[in-house]
């Protein structure tokens, strides 16, 4: 299928490893020129050379997505080397999960706040773009309660309301805005691989609650985080798209 995006530009936080990875690898294999971010500097160095040999564009950068001011800089640098922003995809997350202050002070400056910050100075250039798209990134934390319904689990329920606003606000400007809320996605480093070794009786109980037998994989999730953010989707914004192997039971009518 043609997700008509050849030649588009995309924004990704958080790009160098996991689902926000896989975005970054789907989007160059349909031709978009991807700039991403992420905090540690090896991670970015890395991951730019390894994408090195795509068609589309690829260029990394080291910030901290809680820093305010290190955002606004990031999308204008970013704007500046890609000749303009076309799709913006907010993927980090502070994964702030156990019941702490410091861990609802993270949840709410680096998953909310900075997606607030990256959609608001991302704007003049999806104001100007033929094909603005917003997407971003929530959990089926965020849509039921779960082992992560603290700090974690609400700021992901808040992010979908924050997206469903902006298709809102912003549908008159042709800016599509969606969400993509992900089951639990397994890849080495990440947090299930943590849970599978340091807690094994959370991840048989996580395991045995899909019935598919399995968790989802960074691409699986990428698959629709792209097509969701690309032309092809261009009558759907406002929507929350879960990918989980049919984990979550809930009626939402």
């Amino acid at each position: 299928m043609d997700l008509k995006a050849q030649g588009l530009n995309a924004l990704v936080t958080g790009g160098t490893r996991g689902i926000g990875r896989a975005v970054v690898s789907a989007f160059l294999d349909e031709g978009v020129n991807v700039a991403f971010c992420a905090r540690t500097a090896d991670a970015v160095a890395e991951t730019t050379q390894e994408l090195g040999g795509a068609s589309a564009r690829a260029h990394g950068s080291v910030v901290d997505v809680g820093d305010a001011q290190a955002i606004s800089d990031w999308v204008t640098t970013s704007a500046a080397a890609l000749g303009g922003i076309d799709i913006v995809v907010s993927n980090v997350s502070a994964l702030a999960i156990p019941d702490t202050e410091e861990n609802w002070e993270a949840s709410i400056n680096v998953d909310l706040l900075g997606t607030v910050r990256l959609v608001k100075a991302a704007m003049p250039y999806l104001e100007k773009s033929e094909h603005p798209s917003i997407v971003t990134i929530s959990s089926v934390s965020g849509r039921e309660v779960d082992f992560a319904a603290g700090p974690y689990g609400t700021i992901k329920t808040a992010l979908v309301a924050y997206t469903q606003g902006l298709a809102n606000q912003l549908a008159d400007k042709g800016i599509r805005a969606n969400t993509v809320s992900p089951g639990n996605t397994y890849f080495e480093g990440g947090v299930w691989e943590s849970i599978k070794h340091g807690n094994p009786d959370l991840f048989a109980t996580a395991l045995g609650l899909n019935p598919t037998g399995r968790m989802g994989t960074p691409e699986e999730m990428a698959a629709a985080v792209v097509f969701l953010a690309c032309p092809i989707s261009s009558f759907t914004t406002g929507t929350n798209l879960v990918v989980d192997g049919a984990l979550t039971r809930g009626i939402h009518l």
